[in-house]
């Protein structure tokens, strides 16, 4: 069911957007556009920096919500390897 139409499936959905890199976020789906995908409300995991891994770091999120470090992030597109729901994890 798409509560919002005329918005993508996701808008508003908590989700999990892995890069080819070393930075996963997890945050709001807001829209996709030319410049990539916007996310709301962003945490940010970052292999070697973060004291967690990111399995633990996935867990505890889903467990109990994103610890915002950023309002609003655009990863690019071709940045991106996979996305997901966060409950689907």
């Amino acid at each position: 069911m798409l509560f919002h139409p005329g918005h993508h499936e996701l808008h508003g959905v908590t989700v999990v957007v892995e890069t080819a890199g070393p930075h996963t976020y997890i945050g709001r789906f807001d829209h996709e556009d030319a410049a990539g995908v916007h996310l709301l409300d962003v945490g940010i995991h970052e292999v070697g920096a973060s004291p967690r891994d990111k399995h633990d770091y996935l867990q505890h999120t889903a467990t109990f919500g994103v610890r915002v470090d950023l309002k609003h992030v655009v990863v690019p597109r071709t940045d991106i390897a996979a996305i997901s729901r966060l409950g689907e994890r």
